[in-house]
């Protein structure tokens, strides 16, 4: 028997192949997602690892069980399912477990038009209704039919940003043995991009480094191709290929925060007055930037399912996290990694700058990074953190998502861990020094026992 509260996490369910999440539990899942989503059809997507196919046949039987049909885009990266989803008005599986190790794998769920499902949203209700175990009840089982997306996909991405008359570049691009070796390709097709490409074999093991590019260590082999061909800037992207990090022509990693200053300038230009949202950690510059530009910046907390509903609610053109996650309005609000790097394509191809001169006007500040602390009682850490920094002159604290506490030149954030006993440390500040003493302070006091 399957535990169901452990596989469904905040966002998607995610388990250890086969001792976790098998076919049984795939098919399971399936039927009562057609159920709960009373769906006509469902599309489905997977990615590279070697149960991902096995475990998307099994989630089409459960639906097709349930009475609704399945359009089956077969491999494809998550931003791919959401266009299916969206283009389609159907809701839609994809099979990935993203940046996890190999024996990972799981199920990311959308509603129609690529509307989120998380733990708020559907994803209890549907834990509950697969927990009961009761069979569906049909009387005339759905079909499955394959489709082609990933040409659509692509070409739907290139009307979301003009990359009409770039000039020529050299891009390279880190797949991580992830999906982006299978849409890059296709999506660069016809563009004057000279591709120098690292890890396109698909390959769910990931035998080169872990399709996880928010971890510097798994830049390092792009960092190197980039200086070694001389390369205008470095694509790195995660397995499922949702998430995109950038390297510039130095080698040096370019701050996710920096790439959200720069895609909300671009669409503010297109349109003036427009809402972007922006998380608590992403550098202050990025509200300033979008101010400057005439534009109304929202912040929310960290995670997917509330940055989707917060610029559905709003309206807003885009949205920003600096985990390398980028959504945009005219992708169904949601996310799409693939979109980012071609608006950053757009952006270094229309003028004569290397990328590093591009993106100076991006960078203000100097952050610390995630910085992890194995903590046994995260929230007595954190109010005597609040405790110590409320005495001093200046500062204010606000509890959004875990505690920022705001500083004359410096800020910082500190959240719990939603899975492991660990509280996470952001920082930033206008100069080095100031960043070191508030980092070490916060610090003194979170390690204190530990």
């Amino acid at each position: 028997m399957a535990d169901y509260a452990k596989i469904f996490k905040a966002y998607d369910i995610r388990g250890v192949v086969p001792d976790e999440l098998d076919e049984e539990v795939a098919e399971a899942v399936g039927a009562a997602f057609a159920v709960m989503t009373a769906a006509r059809a469902v599309v489905t997507v997977h990615d590279m690892r070697t149960s991902s196919g096995p475990l998307a046949a099994a989630f089409a039987r459960g639906v097709t069980a349930a009475g609704a049909d399945v359009v089956d885009g077969g491999l494809g990266s998550t931003d791919m399912l959401y266009y299916g989803s969206g283009s389609l008005g159907i809701p839609g599986a994809m099979i990935t477990a993203s940046h996890n190790p190999a024996k990972y794998n799981g199920i990311k769920l959308c509603r129609a038009g690529a509307k989120p499902v998380g733990q708020d949203t559907g994803l209890a209700e549907l834990r509950d209704a697969v927990s009961k175990g009761e069979p569906p009840e049909s009387a005339k089982p759905g079909s499955v039919t394959s489709q082609d997306l990933l040409s659509g996909y692509a070409g739907y991405l290139k009307t979301l940003v003009d990359l009409s008359g770039i000039r020529p570049l050299k891009v390279a691009v880190d797949a991580g043995n992830g999906m982006a070796g299978h849409t890059v390709p296709k999506v660069f097709e016809g563009l004057p991009i000279d591709i120098v490409p690292l890890y396109f074999e698909l390959d769910g093991s990931f035998p080169n480094h872990e399709a996880n590019p928010i971890d510097p260590a798994n830049l390092v082999d792009l960092q190197r191709a980039v200086k070694r061909s001389g390369a205008d800037i470095g694509l790195a992207f995660d397995g499922d290929a949702d998430r995109c990090f950038v390297v510039d022509e130095r080698g040096e990693i370019v701050s996710p925060s920096v790439l959200t200053a720069l895609i909300a300038a671009r669409e503010l230009a297109r349109e003036p007055g427009a809402t972007v949202i922006h998380n608590l950690i992403t550098s202050r510059a990025v509200p300033e930037i979008i101010a400057e530009h005439g534009g109304t910046a929202v912040r929310t907390r960290v995670g997917h399912s509330f940055i989707k509903a917060v610029m559905a609610d709003r309206g807003a053109i885009f949205g920003g996290e600096h985990s390398g996650h980028f959504y945009f309005r005219d992708f169904w609000f949601a996310d799409s990694g693939m979109l980012a790097a071609l608006h950053v394509l757009a952006a270094l191809g229309g003028q004569d700058l290397p990328l590093s001169e591009l993106l100076a006007e991006y960078s203000r500040y100097v952050a610390s990074g995630e910085i992890n602390s194995e903590v046994s009682d995260q929230e007595a850490a954190m109010e005597q953190v609040r405790g110590e920094f409320a005495a001093q002159p200046d500062v204010t604290a606000d509890d959004l998502d875990g505690l920022t506490i705001t500083g004359p030149g410096w800020w910082f954030n500190l959240r719990p861990s939603n899975t492991e006993p660990l509280l996470r440390l952001n920082v930033e500040a206008g100069d080095d020094a100031t960043l070191a003493k508030v980092t070490d302070e916060v610090l003194s006091i979170v390690r204190e026992d530990t």
